[in-house]
């Protein structure tokens, strides 16, 4: 048995309320019916702290994420800078034109080839296994 009930909402909501039962094509009184029951329901709090903690799980796994691509890109920069100043020479200055030259080009390969990757989709990070992690420091590292 169904019994009538007349009420009055913000414009704003009606309009939310149309719109929803447009796109679920469902009609009005679907909409509200299914709303208020959401809101009286004796688990409502829980499904919402239920689906908070969800996202909250997710935005702490993206953030560790992030932090691990940042460490293993921060030691990626250092390991190669450590490396290209403990391997190069001096440029005598009759050659550092030359260098340069030779600089510029391979830089111009260096950006293509970046580009290409990225047009990929995928990078460096994501050849990285899942489960190495940024190690500490060693000694004489």
């Amino acid at each position: 048995m169904r019994d009538r009930l007349n009420l009055s909402l913000p414009v704003e909501m009606i309009g939310r309320i149309n719109d929803l039962a447009d796109r679920k094509r469902l009609t009005r009184s679907a909409v509200v019916e299914a709303a208020v029951e959401s809101f009286l329901s004796p688990d409502h709090a829980d499904r919402q702290e239920a689906a908070l903690t969800r996202r909250l799980d997710r935005l702490t796994r993206q953030a560790a994420r992030l932090e691990r691509d940042q460490r293993i890109t921060a030691e990626t920069v250092a390991l190669f800078v450590r490396f290209w100043l403990t391997i190069t020479p001096p440029i005598a200055p009759e050659d550092q034109a030359a260098a340069q030259a030779k600089g510029r080009e391979r830089f111009e390969g260096f950006v293509e080839t970046l580009g290409r990757r990225i047009q990929k989709g995928r990078g460096f990070l994501d050849e990285v296994p899942a489960d190495v992690k940024a190690a500490p420091s060693e000694p004489g590292d």
